[in-house]
């Protein structure tokens, strides 16, 4: 009997105290899904840096032509060095604004003829505002047919994060190679893609090449162990209040 009467005063969790613990359980489930994910993605971030360090080691190879245009994907041919041998149509050069560690300026895309009859847009280098002007710089205009190497680009199609391209402005904040190519009467296949030329011998000239940044964030381990931290906190906070909340209850009951 007295058992008995131990065990009806014993207090009792209540409702309130197990939707906390649901809550704590779900987060829990969630942070560490969490840091889970971020491992997935630093093993995937890790990965494409290895390929492209890769890529930028390699010599060159021929530019793909329209026969591989459609398998052209930003995992395997982002940041690849390739070879282009063609003639420059100067006259449809168009100029892209942007920011290097020259200062702000402009890009110059020139359309490039292949000897297959393709055209690419070239990003030839980065002029300041002073050269701004093709006149400014017609002596650096090779003439006839020319090789180019450079880094193969995927578009940029839109504009940049707070500028809109305006074509019929002849205002453009990214290298939207169709918007281009429409804008300037590129007649023929235009690839899907557009090349920045490496830097040249004379670096007196404008524009200058070479200026592509290549440089990916990974911070995906701190995520992850931030997420996980969070989980282990939500775990320790729940396991004290399982703890605890029999004491706190018992005092309660007590004091009335």
């Amino acid at each position: 009997m007295a058992e008995t009467i131990r065990e009806t005063q014993r207090p009792r969790r209540g409702g309130a105290f197990w939707a906390l613990l649901l809550g704590a359980a779900l987060s829990f489930v969630a942070f560490l899904a969490l840091g889970l994910w971020q491992v997935q993605r630093l093993g995937w971030k890790e990965d494409l840096i290895a390929r492209v360090d890769q890529r930028l080691a390699a010599a060159p190879v021929r530019a793909p032509d329209a026969a591989h245009w459609t398998s052209i994907n930003k995992a395997d041919d982002e940041y690849r060095k390739v070879l282009l041998v063609g003639t420059f149509d100067h006259s449809r050069e168009t100029l892209v604004g942007a920011s290097t560690e020259l200062g702000t300026g402009y890009w110059v895309l020139t359309p490039l003829r292949t000897t297959q009859g393709d055209w690419v847009l070239v990003n030839r280098g980065f002029v300041t505002p002073e050269f701004k002007t093709r006149a400014s710089r017609t002596a650096s205009e090779t003439q006839g047919e020319d090789r180019v190497v450079g880094l193969l680009r995927l578009p940029e199609p839109g504009g940049d994060l707070l500028r809109k391209n305006a074509p019929e402005q002849d205002r453009w904040y990214s290298r939207d190679v169709e918007a281009i190519a429409k804008a300037r009467g590129v007649e023929g296949p235009v690839a899907p893609y557009f090349v920045d030329a490496a830097a040249a011998d004379d670096q007196t000239r404008w524009p200058r090449g070479g200026l592509t940044v290549v440089r990916f964030n990974n911070h995906h381990l701190q995520y992850a162990l931030t997420w996980f931290a969070m989980a282990a906190m939500v775990a320790g906070i729940a396991f004290y209040l399982w703890r605890i909340e029999p004491r706190r209850r018992a005092a309660a009951s007590g004091t009335t």
